[in-house]
């Protein structure tokens, strides 16, 4: 079976341009928010390029994730990974356990294909939650979403304002999938395996398969739903304030 790499990988036109303007963008976002800026990642493919963005240009943004209690052991088997590789902390934010255990009593372990309305109950337990805790006190943001990856995702800006009026940073929203890749072949980037089995995007899970050819980018993600429901609510956007 092809890699990831062997079958994405390749230098496009203006790659080195994007690479640029993506350093730039995370410079200027750490001096503007000092201290007060983090790095969200899922540990996808993306999460990790940002995080070898952010270690090999020395840039002071900490790096965070969630831990659902629901991940993919080869996902949390990265967090080891970014600490040898670059000497970097990552922050893990986990669900109140409590929290858990009365959301998988009242409504048992499968839940999220019962319905939209449990499986975003079950995203705001393991995932809203945590993640609310992870932004306390930060005036800024980054992650990796990429126009490329899905038809909501299609305009996604550069920068614009959250519903809390955080600056969230895209600096990979004009990188295609071969960029992602070459980047991570250039740099020996450690990337979860699961992308070599057609898991293009991974979430908790119960919640991702790998996908068929042809299918959009996040088809593997909650498969069982209408295509307008696929975001867990982390990532809602309001208009943006930049394009």
């Amino acid at each position: 079976m092809p890699t990831a790499i062997e079958l994405h990988a390749r230098k496009t036109r203006g790659h080195d341009a994007r690479v640029a303007h993506a350093v730039a963008l995370l410079r200027e976002a750490a001096a503007d928010h000092a201290g007060r800026i983090v790095q969200a990642t899922s540990l996808g493919v993306e999460g990790m390029v940002i995080t070898d963005l952010i270690a090999r240009h020395g840039l002071a943004i900490p790096v965070a994730t969630l831990d659902t209690g629901a991940l993919h052991a080869e996902t949390l088997a990265l967090i080891p990974r970014i600490r040898q590789r670059y000497g970097v902390e990552v922050q893990v934010f986990r669900p109140q356990q409590e929290a858990v255990v009365q959301f998988v009593r009242r409504h048992g372990e499968d839940a999220m294909y019962r319905s939209v309305e449990l499986r975003k109950s079950c995203c705001d337990v393991r995932k809203k939650e945590p993640m609310r805790r992870l932004l306390e006190g930060r005036t800024a943001w980054i992650t990796g979403l990429r126009r490329e990856q899905s038809e909501s995702r299609s305009r996604v800006p550069h920068f614009e304002l959250d519903a809390d009026s955080r600056e969230k940073f895209y600096p990979l929203a004009d990188w295609s999938e071969a960029d992602i890749w070459h980047y991570v072949a250039t740099h020996d980037v450690p990337y979860n395996p699961l992308h070599d089995q057609f898991f293009p995007s991974i979430g908790c899970a119960p919640c991702t398969r790998a996908v068929s050819l042809g299918e959009d980018h996040r088809a593997g993600r909650w498969w069982w739903e209408q295509e307008g429901a696929k975001e867990c609510g982390l990532h809602l956007r309001p208009e943006p304030i930049a394009a």
